[in-house]
């Protein structure tokens, strides 16, 4: 059963539903925020901003805990049914994915730190050039899910989780080119397996987006795609009931 949009005969469900909605949006503003502030103190090798990414992973905790809580008594007051229910569940579930995706940027934080905050020189170029790359397409994987979420747009959902097996290659392609610098000059290894933290937590960011964007179906449309070859996905979501 699609989701209604149909107003309540209890106004107040519909705000309280609207302010739960809006939460999880806002939420993973601040998550997208905190992968562009990792990546930004990487790059320019500032390991005080990477110290601020770490310390606001406490404001994403605590924003998981008050979703978490609206939610749990929105079911307890109201007892929604149908498409209700399904909008608190996956709103819920969405939460969880985004504080994940927190606590990747947060890991690349770190890794910031231990590799700029050493005494050892930094690394050398090539063994980042793939983060850059790697994170725009991580980046926008999360912002079009948030921007699906807001519109409800499922066809935009279904891209975003298509798009996870192009950042999954990219992972591939950047951890055997890693292997190889380790190959040919072990002195490398250090910084090396911190790229591969790093690279490892956005194929991870990945993976949150996607199953943002597969919850949003079942939001919108009340189908389960979690186990729906990527291929097939497009027409099982967009089919009409």
């Amino acid at each position: 059963m699609p989701i209604s949009h149909d107003a309540h005969t209890v106004k107040q469900f519909d705000v309280q539903l609207a302010n739960l909605r809006n939460l999880v949006l806002e939420m993973g503003g601040l998550v997208e925020d905190q992968i562009h502030n990792a990546i930004n103190a990487l790059n320019n090798e500032d390991v005080s901003a990477a110290r601020e990414v770490i310390a606001r992973d406490q404001i994403i905790n605590g924003m998981q805990v008050k979703t978490d809580e609206d939610s749990v008594s929105l079911v307890a007051l109201r007892q929604p049914l149908g498409s209700d229910l399904r909008l608190i569940m996956s709103l819920s579930k969405i939460v969880t994915d985004l504080e994940r995706i927190g606590d990747e940027a947060e890991k690349i934080a770190r890794m910031t730190v231990k590799t700029y905050d050493a005494v050892s020189s930094p690394p050398s170029a090539k063994l980042l050039r793939d983060v850059t790359p790697m994170a725009k397409q991580a980046i926008d994987m999360l912002h079009g899910c948030l921007d699906a979420l807001a519109r409800l747009d499922v066809e935009k959902a279904v891209e975003v989780a298509r798009g996870d097996d192009e950042l999954d290659q990219e992972f591939q392609s950047a951890l055997r080119r890693l292997i190889t610098y380790m190959m040919e000059d072990p002195r490398t290894i250090g910084h090396a397996i911190n790229v591969l933290f790093i690279i490892k937590a956005l194929e991870r960011i990945g993976d949150h987006a996607k199953n943002i964007a597969e919850y949003l179906i079942y939001l919108v449309k009340g189908k389960d795609v979690r186990h729906i070859r990527v291929e097939d996905l497009a027409q099982d979501a967009l089919e009409e009931e």
